[in-house]
Order: structure tokens, then C-alpha cells, then sequence
């Protein structure tokens, strides 16, 4: 059987095995997120120190809560996009019989990406909470240079955002490289035609597409609310004005870009590509951003020449609505055009 010839009807057990591993590296991946997350959590609880009746009476506020969640949700969602990424574009790029051949791919998989999150969690964690204090009121950089903190906590915050980023997505990228290692370098004579459509784990290409560039979307939607929220509301966070600030803008760009990958692509999709999903997601998340940014700049600078004023509640909460309809449709235009230009030659 030649390389282009299609894959028979029955299916043997280990190629069943191989079709179903994006699901399980996106589940390994976020199930130790999780894990860890839970373990550390009730370390924290129960261990016995002077202050853990403070830390309990922290953790009994939904605001924490709300905002620990929104926190993690990020690396979550990220790991488990870029693992199911990863073992995708295996089964597109090498054909379902050579990703058959790593039998023991989660094994390996999972003990790599253990490491990995022990190491952010145990290591990279604990040295950045003792930068961020360096940069806290009193702390020693407000006593040896005289500037306030705020800065200086901000660069902080963001180098660890950046550092925690680069670990993630090299972690996934090793464990996933580890797992597969088996299938690469080797040929099997049945491979998966250029043109094959897969069913992995219930998820065809086209939704597939738009369920990836929506949930990375989403994600850095969220990770941008959370650092405007930590820098306006850091003193009077309450429940109703995070869930307002934080989950309701998640939810809604996900909706909205859902809805322009789906309209960026088409039916009978062939392939899922999975990396250039990510790369329309990032781009479309960027350019939204920028022009957003210039749309609002505009508009400042068109009401101030013309003499505007939004003299009371009702004005600025008009501007605010047409503000998130312009954005709302920027995500869906710009989502679609991305995706449609990423994908033309599979559409």
C-alpha cells in the first residue's frame, strides 16, 4: 500500500489508541494542573502556622476565589489547547499508524509534564512571590530608591507572566516531543493521506478550529482583564465587579470568537492544523487589541477638538455600550478574515 492510498475501514486497537491522544494529552495536561493546584491549595489550609486563621478567613471570600480562578484558568486552558495542539498535528502530519507506534506516548507525557508543573509551582512561584516583595510598599526597593513601587511591581508581575509563559509552552512542546518520540524518524506502510479527514475524539477539523482559536482567545482576553483589574480595582475588589470585569468579558470573547472561526471556515474541512488555529488566534487577539486602541484614541481626540462632554451617567454609559459593540464586532470580522487567510488552502 503506497503512501497516498487511503486507511482501511477497520481500524486496529493501537491506531483507535492513537486517534483518541489529543484528548488525552489535553486531559493529562489539565488534569495535573488541577491536581497540583488542589494539593497546594489544602497544604496551605490545613498546614499549622501563626497566620493560617488569616489565610482560612481569606479563602472563605468569593472574591478570592473569583479571582484565583480567573488566574489559573489562563495556564489552564493554554496547556490543554497546546497539548491536544501537539498530538493533533502528530496524527495530520505523520498518519495515525506512525502515533501508533508510541504505545506508552501518555506515560511519557505525563511524566514530563509533571515535572514541569511541580517546577513552576515549587520553584519559579515561590522566587517570584520573593521579587514581588522586594517592589511591595516598604519594601526594599521604595527604601533604597525613593520611587514608588508601583513600577517596579508592575515590570515584576509582568517578567513573571512572561517567564511562567515561555515554561509553559516549552514544557508542553518537550513533553509532547518525549511522548512522540517513537513516531518520528520511522515509516510504516499505512500513513494517513494528505487529505484525510480525522475524527479525533469528536471533534471535527472545522470544529475543532473554532473551539482552539476561541478558547486561546478567550484566554488572553482574560489574562489582559485580569491586569487591568489588578491595577484599578486593587483595594476594593467585590464579586459583582469581578465577575463584571473578569468572567462576563471571558465568556463573551469566546462566544464572539467562536462565531468568526466558524464563519472563517468551512464545512467538509479536510484538517485541523491545530498550530495555525493558534497562530490566527494570537494574531486576530493582537489586532484587535491595536485597533481597538487607536478606534478609542480617535474618539478621545474627536470629542475633545469638538468640545463633548459626557456631561452625566447615562452619556458615558452610552459611549461605553457603543465602545464594546465596535469591539465586539472587530473580534468577529477580524477573527473571521484571520482564519479564512490562514486556512484558504484547506477551505
Amino acid at each position: 500500500m503506497t503512501q497516498f492510498e487511503s486507511i482501511p475501514m477497520t481500524v486496529n486497537p493501537s491506531d483507535e489508541r492513537a486517534l483518541r491522544l489529543p484528548r488525552d494529552f489535553a486531559l493529562i495536561a489539565l488534569g495535573l494542573d488541577v491536581a497540583m493546584f488542589v494539593i497546594s491549595t489544602v497544604v496551605l489550609l490545613t498546614r499549622f502556622t501563626p497566620d493560617v486563621e488569616q489565610i482560612r478567613s481569606a479563602y472563605a471570600q468569593p472574591e478570592l476565589w473569583i479571582s484565583m480562578l480567573a488566574g489559573v484558568a489562563v495556564p489552564w486552558t493554554l496547556s490543554a489547547a497546546l497539548a491536544w495542539s501537539h498530538a493533533r498535528n502528530a496524527l495530520e502530519r505523520l498518519g495515525v499508524a506512525n502515533v501508533a507506534l508510541s504505545h506508552d506516548a501518555r506515560l511519557r507525557f505525563a511524566t514530563v509534564w509533571a515535572l514541569v508543573v511541580a517546577f513552576s509551582y515549587y520553584g519559579l512561584t515561590p522566587l517570584f512571590f520573593k521579587i514581588r516583595a522586594l517592589f511591595m510598599l516598604g519594601g526594599r526597593f521604595e527604601e533604597f530608591s525613593g520611587y514608588s513601587p508601583y513600577l517596579g511591581m508592575g515590570a515584576a508581575m509582568l517578567l513573571q507572566s512572561v517567564v511562567q509563559l515561555a515554561v509553559l509552552v516549552l514544557g508542553i512542546w518537550v513533553a509532547a516531543r518525549l511522548a512522540l518520540s517513537r513516531s518520528r524518524g520511522k515509516d510504516v506502510p499505512v500513513r494517513a493521506p494528505a487529505n484525510a479527514a480525522f475524527e479525533v475524539s469528536g471533534a471535527p477539523p472545522r470544529r475543532a478550529v473554532a473551539w482552539l482559536i476561541a478558547a486561546l482567545f478567550a484566554s488572553m482576553q482574560l489574562w489582559s482583564s485580569l491586569a487591568v483589574s489588578n491595577w484599578l480595582f486593587r483595594s476594593d475588589d467585590n464579586a459583582i465587579r469581578l465577575l463584571l470585569t473578569l468572567v462576563l468579558p471571558w465568556l463573551a470573547a469566546f462566544a464572539l470568537a467562536f462565531w468568526g472561526a466558524w464563519l472563517g471556515t468551512r464545512a467538509g474541512m479536510s484538517l485541523a492544523r491545530p498550530f495555525r488555529a493558534v497562530a490566527a488566534s494570537v494574531s486576530a487577539f493582537v489586532l484587535v487589541q491595536v485597533l481597538s486602541l487607536v478606534i478609542v484614541v480617535a474618539w478621545f481626540f474627536i470629542a475633545y477638538a469638538s468640545s463633548m462632554r459626557m456631561s452625566n451617567t447615562l452619556g458615558a454609559i452610552g459611549v461605553t455600550v457603543a465602545l464594546a459593540l465596535v469591539y465586539a464586532a472587530l473580534v468577529v470580522a477580524i477573527t473571521r478574515a484571520l482564519t479564512r487567510r490562514f486556512y484558504r488552502r484547506y477551505l
